[in-house]
């Protein structure tokens, strides 16, 4: 299974404000291609804090496709949402979303991101960075047991300021 990652950070690295706030994040940006990207995956799986964040924005942000979140707290889907609820190791999520015919995944959140990416499961990563400096707030990555090393494969600069580049992570 191919396991993705698609966000944006400030410039100085962070995916949102202490309090979990992405208020910095542009109202109407310009297309980067998340339309492209999230019509190339077969499911999503975001953590319980992604999850309340998208549930704010009123409406249910991915329609049918599938969405797993990531929790040991009991949670609701909202209707309509094609929601799954799972808690465990992400080789043990990765495997049983395998089984289910899932071929490419969507990693969306901080700490997701980072326990996917520590698992050794992430194999592409496009992050586009926002020309804002946060100064603090929650960081795309942490602590790692080992270094990963990527690959870049390209870089854009929109018109907007937002520069976006792609790397894969094993090949």
């Amino acid at each position: 299974m191919k396991a993705s990652v698609f966000i944006a950070t400030s410039l100085d690295g962070f995916i949102a404000r202490e309090n979990g706030a992405i208020d910095w994040l542009p109202a109407n940006p310009e297309p980067h291609g998340y339309d492209e990207f999230i019509a190339s995956v077969d499911a999503i799986v975001i953590g319980r804090k992604t999850f309340e964040t998208v549930l704010s924005f009123g409406g249910w942000a991915y329609g049918k496709t599938p969405v797993v979140v990531l929790s040991t707290k009991e949670l609701k889907a909202p209707e309509g949402a094609n929601c799954d609820f799972m808690s465990g190791d992400p080789r043990d999520i990765a495997a049983a979303l395998e089984q289910r015919g899932i071929n490419h995944i969507y990693v969306d959140g901080g700490v997701t991101i980072q326990r996917f990416l520590e698992a050794g499961l992430i194999q592409r990563m496009i992050i586009t960075r926002i020309p804002v400096l946060l100064g603090s707030g929650i960081p795309l990555f942490g602590p790692l047991s080992h270094d990963v090393r990527l690959t870049h494969v390209a870089t854009r600069a929109f018109a907007e300021g937002l520069v976006q580049s792609e790397y894969t992570i094993g090949e």
